[in-house]
């Protein structure tokens, strides 16, 4: 007999050799229906994996996010033996789960896949799945594995099979289906009743551009039909928020080929709403008690060996900037914080100094590989919000939590209120990956969790998602259209004073090494814009958006009463402009609509007489006619109501 835990607590006795859908079955019949994956001592199995000893057992359905991780996995396959009995001479590379769906990479040595193609995929996998296969999982030998691909041609499964150890590799049979596969699959290829092929893209082998340029295709699957079709409207609501359409329509930001992949250029408007969202930042770190500090773009190539982030980065980033002295290289940075470090040590600090709180908005560089840029959520370089606080043990846990209080503050004001806390904590399994001791790396995880239970928040852990020198609090913020984006980061660092030699002097006399908390509530100042765009559409909070108001005359006579408007609005710090154009008021309103200006205001012979404006608002909605007095208290209270004091 063997003891199983379930994620309740409670513990139940089973013999030897029993399986995960039985365990679900003896737990209640509609559990069984739904359980699609299981996770035995921290490794995910199949639902028929026999369990052979005691330990712990989590059972997951759709719902849960490891449950939709085996679902569409699964699907990669049945995709994959559509494009096998499709396209003749494929060869096979890796088909993993991703965030929404699953891709394939395959080479395609005498076809192409273009849009037109993916119903029949489409139709072919569906036909796959309906014979409800069961998958099924068998270990092999090297040899054997390795002389299955080699009859087929398949070099990439070779060369992924020569880097694994005999005895650890398993091959997944489903219908007449075999791939190389660690495992993770639904029970069998009937659960899988929708499937999209979403699109195709180029991605090379491993990753690296020296090699075979592959087709990656992409696709999403269902347990319903009807799941697929409310997808499918959240794409075509997400195509309309793209952040790189709606950047381009209101004139935000544009890219330039020159210039060089990855390097956004700011637009007048595009570069007053950043102003706006820094001067923000900096109004609510001001009363925080932080003082701002400005930095180089490149420092030398010592610099960043000493920090770790040479190593981090390094190879993959911009090559050193050589100097006509010889030996002398240079970097582009990468991160801020070393040369915060480098100011901090620029003065001794007695223990009373402390805490010392230095904001940047900073720019790094990184040179992210082509195929990954995307607007301005992946770019080459990028500002961050960045700040350091240098701190003494007994201080950590109180700036930790007025991070907290500061990054809320900026997450409620933009309107992103739907959020979770993650702590992400180091793997244990893998040293290699960090720096710093053990023993500083429980600390700073206490350290983090402690405020997040001080603060009340909603938080989950995860283990492995660290940064290399510290774990983190980020908040992972649903937006309007349900996506979980990161946003925002706070980190507890013992690795870098130590790397650096910080030190302060205590009220023994000593020297002391102080803590830093790294923070940055916006992270990358292109990437949060881009997501605010498509959390609102374009429709900004009133205190941030570029133009606020659009003063429309009726006619050429009515321009001086719409200056006049204009200076009293600017007078009252509320931003907008006359649209003095030979147009007709309803162009002018359609056009202003498409701009997502908030207010239009309609001024004639009736306004000019009475000291009035029709106010329009976005969106259709008539205030009719009313004084610029009771305009102006109109904007102050909206913007009241979102912007609040720190």
């Amino acid at each position: 007999m063997i003891n199983i835990t379930l994620p309740d607590g409670s513990i139940k006795e089973f013999e030897s050799g029993i399986t995960p859908m039985e365990v679900a079955k003896s737990i209640s019949e509609g559990l069984a229906r739904n359980v699609i994956s299981a996770n035995f001592n921290g490794a995910v199995i199949e639902t028929v994996t026999p369990l052979q000893e005691d330990g712990s057992l989590v059972l997951y359905t759709w719902r849960d996010k490891e449950g939709k991780t085996a679902f569409w996995h699964s699907t990669s396959h049945i995709v994959a033996q559509a494009l096998e009995e499709l396209y003749p001479g494929v060869k096979l590379t890796i088909g993993p789960a991703i965030d929404n769906g699953f891709y394939y990479d395959v080479d395609l040595p005498n076809d192409t896949i273009s849009e037109k193609d993916f119903p029949k995929i489409e139709q072919k996998a569906l036909e796959i799945a309906r014979g409800k296969h069961n998958y099924k999982m068998r270990s092999v030998s090297k040899s054997e594995a390795l002389n299955f691909y080699k009859e087929q041609g398949n070099e990439y499964k070779v060369e992924l099979i020569e880097n694994l150890e005999d005895g650890t590799i398993t091959f997944c049979d489903h219908d007449t289906f075999t791939d190389l596969c660690r495992g993770g699959h639904i029970p069998n290829t009937g659960i899988v009743k929708a499937i999209k092929i979403l699109s195709v893209a180029g991605a090379y082998w491993r990753g690296d551009e020296h090699n075979t340029q592959l087709t990656r295709v992409y696709g999403i699957s269902f347990p319903k039909q009807k799941e697929l079709t409310e997808y499918l409207e959240l794409l075509e609501e997400a195509k309309k928020r793209d952040h790189r359409k709606l950047g381009k329509e209101l004139e935000l930001f544009t890219f330039s080929q020159k210039v060089g992949q990855g390097l956004p250029l700011w637009l007048p408007k595009g570069a007053a709403l950043r102003e706006r969202l820094e001067q923000f930042l900096k109004q609510a770190q001001k009363k925080a008690g932080y003082e701002m500090v400005v930095t180089p773009h490149i420092g030398q190539k010592e610099l960043y060996v000493t920090s770790g982030h040479y190593a981090k980065y390094g190879e993959d980033s911009f090559q050193p900037i050589k100097t006509p002295k010889e030996d002398e290289e240079f970097l582009l940075k990468p991160m801020n914080c070393p040369h915060h470090c480098e100011i901090y040590n620029s003065k001794p600090f007695s223990y009373r100094e402390l805490p010392k709180r230095y904001a940047e908005f900073g720019t790094v560089y990184r040179y992210e590989q082509s195929g990954e840029l995307h607007g301005l959520t992946r770019v080459r370089g990028f500002t961050q919000d960045d700040a350091h606080i240098f701190c003494t043990p007994d201080q950590v846990d109180q700036e930790f939590m007025n991070v907290i209080d500061l990054s809320l503050y900026v997450l409620g004001s933009l309107g992103f209120e739907d959020f979770t806390a993650q702590v992400s904590i180091r793997d244990p399994k893998t040293p290699d990956k960090y720096i710093g001791s053990v023993d500083n790396w429980e600390k700073a995880e206490n350290a983090i969790i402690n405020a997040a239970k001080e603060k009340g928040l909603d938080y989950v852990i995860e283990e492995g998602e660290a940064a290399f020198y510290g774990p983190k609090l980020d908040f992972m913020v649903k937006d309007a259209l349900g996506r979980n984006w990161q946003l925002g980061t706070i980190q507890v660092d013992y690795t870098l004073p130590e790397r650096f030699d910080l030190t302060y002097k205590g009220s023994d006399n000593e020297l002391h090494r102080p803590i830093m908390i790294h923070r940055a509530p916006f992270g990358s100042m292109e990437r949060f814009i881009a997501l605010l765009l498509e959390h609102t559409g374009g429709n900004f909070p009133l205190w941030l958006i570029p133009e606020q108001a659009i003063i429309l005359p009726v006619s050429e006579k009515h321009e001086k009463y719409a200056e006049k408007v204009l200076k009293s609005l600017e007078n009252n710090e509320i931003r907008a402009l006359i649209d003095s154009r030979n147009e007709t008021v309803g162009k002018k309103i359609r056009e202003a609509e498409m701009n997502k200006i908030p207010f239009m205001l309609i001024v004639g012979e009736d306004d000019e007489k009475a000291n009035t404006i029709s106010v329009r608002k976005h969106g259709g909605d008539d205030l009719g006619a009313i004084t610029i007095e009771k305009f102006t208290d109109l904007v102050t209270k909206e913007i009241n109501s979102t912007l609040k004091s720190f």
